[in-house]
């Protein structure tokens, strides 16, 4: 058997690899229409997935789709743009103008083809009027550094835009609209995904009102009357403008953690899944993950915990890292040395965070070698510094772009003879 960090690598890729693009578009491409088609998309994985389009399909196709900076893909027909995530920038500002404009005025017989994944709320940003971009910005900011999950953040988001919230969907009636989506979202609700911009909201603008008043977000008087009781709605339930709009999720976190599975049982482990969505502040689901793992009972084989969904961080300190890396700072320190006991945490997106590290890694050495290199574990959680923790042990995890998005992947092997 190979080492312990090397089986928990193999997995993630695995995971990664069962969800890009390449593996899931072809097979859920609808039929071609018998008039126009028009692509747009928004995510990380918007550029892979219109490549993968292009390939299944000859003849006339055009388009637009955005993606991160550094996360784009050749295509021909289809054209790739690169816009700032988390914070929405000028170049997504454009495009999703743009995208608006592509889909008005087509006919029955036309169809729109969205290409949604993770990222894809902050991507496609349309500040409704008179909303700045600088607002919009300052908002997310704020969101983001709360510890607000993505389903708070994308339930605002989708209520100050143009787009989103079913808004695309009813600009592009009467055409048909098929959504292929690749979730980040641990609930797979599709309203949450890129904030819904075919599907129906269940959500009012009250609800955005209100998460902002829980995480003490400062509002503009331009938000306060967008978000007001006689302001418009996003798109609801029953509005007929929905009625020729499909939605499909072709990859999730579930996917992922099921060829991990298959994988580690062709390596001859054992497998739990602790949780396919499971959310929360990273240190306290780390903290419970410890516990879990220190009060397993083993059999004859290694035994895999595998957990999905996307955890957060409550900005405290000056440091920087990632949910991910976070829970496995706080998971090292509960697990306290034990023996035999290995973990992985990384974004399948091969970002963790804001920077370009994925995740990381720790094992049974993992403090006591924290402790000869000077470095204190307790005061780096403290500060929200994983980044630096394990980027000073030599554990952190680089994949670059990946092209896909499904949340973060955890995986603790407990292997005492390995």
């Amino acid at each position: 058997m190979q080492d312990a960090p090397q089986i928990l690598r193999r997995l993630f890729d695995v995971a990664v690899s069962s969800c890009h693009p390449r593996a899931v578009v072809r097979e859920t491409l609808p039929d071609r229409p018998q008039g126009r088609i028009v692509v747009v998309g928004a995510g990380k994985a918007s550029a892979a997935m219109a490549a993968e389009v292009e390939a299944a399909w000859s003849g006339p196709l055009s388009g637009l789709v955005v993606t991160r900076y550094g996360h784009s893909a050749p295509t021909r027909h289809i054209e790739v743009v690169e816009a700032r995530h988390p914070l929405p920038d000028e170049a997504g500002l454009l495009c999703a103008s743009r995208a608006l404009g592509m889909v008005h005025g087509l006919h029955e017989n036309d169809m729109v083809l969205a290409l949604m994944s993770g990222g894809g709320s902050a991507l496609w940003c349309a500040p409704l009027p008179p909303l700045t971009l600088l607002e919009k910005q300052s908002i997310t900011q704020a969101l983001v550094l709360s510890g607000a999950s993505i389903d708070e953040i994308n339930c605002v988001r989708k209520h100050l835009s143009a787009i989103k919230g079913g808004r695309l969907a009813a600009a592009a009636y009467p055409a048909k609209v098929v959504t292929l989506a690749i979730s980040d979202v641990a609930s797979n609700d599709p309203s949450v995904i890129a904030s819904g911009p075919t599907v129906a909201d269940h959500t009012r603008n009250r609800d955005a009102m209100h998460i902002l008043e829980k995480y003490r977000v400062p509002v503009s008087a331009t938000i306060t009357a967008l978000l007001g009781e006689r302001a418009d709605e996003t798109i609801q339930f029953g509005d007929p403008r929905l009625d020729r709009s499909t939605f499909r999720i072709i990859a999730s976190s579930g996917d992922a953690l099921a060829a991990a599975c298959d994988e580690a049982h062709r390596l001859g482990l054992d497998t739990k899944i602790l949780g396919v969505n499971i959310e929360g502040n990273a240190k306290t689901v780390a903290r419970a993950h410890a516990e879990i793992a220190q009060h397993q009972t083993l059999s004859s084989r290694p035994l895999l915990l595998l957990s999905g969904g996307e955890l957060t961080v409550q900005v405290q300190g000056q440091g920087h890292g990632g949910p991910n890396r976070e829970y496995l700072l706080a998971l090292a320190r509960g697990l306290n040395g034990a023996q035999g006991i290995w973990a992985l945490a990384a974004d399948t997106d091969g970002i963790d965070g804001s920077d370009g590290i994925a995740g990381g890694w720790i094992g049974p050495e993992t403090l006591s070698r924290a402790q000869e290199l000077g470095v204190d574990p307790a005061e780096h959680l403290r500060d929200n510094n994983s980044a630096a923790f394990f980027e000073t042990l030599g554990q952190q995890i680089e994949t670059g772009p990946t092209r896909t998005n499904v949340n973060d992947f955890r995986a603790i092997l407990l292997a005492p003879s390995v």
